[in-house]
């Protein structure tokens, strides 16, 4: 069974870093607390602001139902993380492993 790795990349406003770096601080906690384990954020290094979200999942299955175990609280969220991406806006990429 192939794993899955979905990402979304962005560069966020200079401006909204410390507030963008605590509401992915609650993000990463809510997902925790419905046992999502596998989700973590990035920095590229050399390049401040440029964002990586990372969701590993066990299989195409899983993968499916990640948006199934969004709720109210993680929704607000992620629209209040989308206020502070720059211009260039979210790049998304669904990868699956080679077997």
């Amino acid at each position: 069974m192939p794993r899955v790795m979905f990402t979304i990349t962005y560069t966020v406003k200079p401006e909204s870093r410390d507030r963008y770096l605590q509401v992915v601080h609650e993000l990463k906690a809510q997902y925790a607390s419905l046992g999502r384990s596998n989700y973590s954020v990035f920095e590229a290094k050399g390049k401040k602001g440029l964002f990586t979200e990372v969701f590993l999942s066990s299989s195409l299955e899983e993968f499916d139902a990640l948006e199934d175990i969004h709720d109210e609280r993680i929704e607000s969220l992620v629209q209040r993380l989308q206020e502070f991406v720059d211009k260039g806006g979210m790049k998304y990429s669904t990868l699956v492993e080679m077997e």
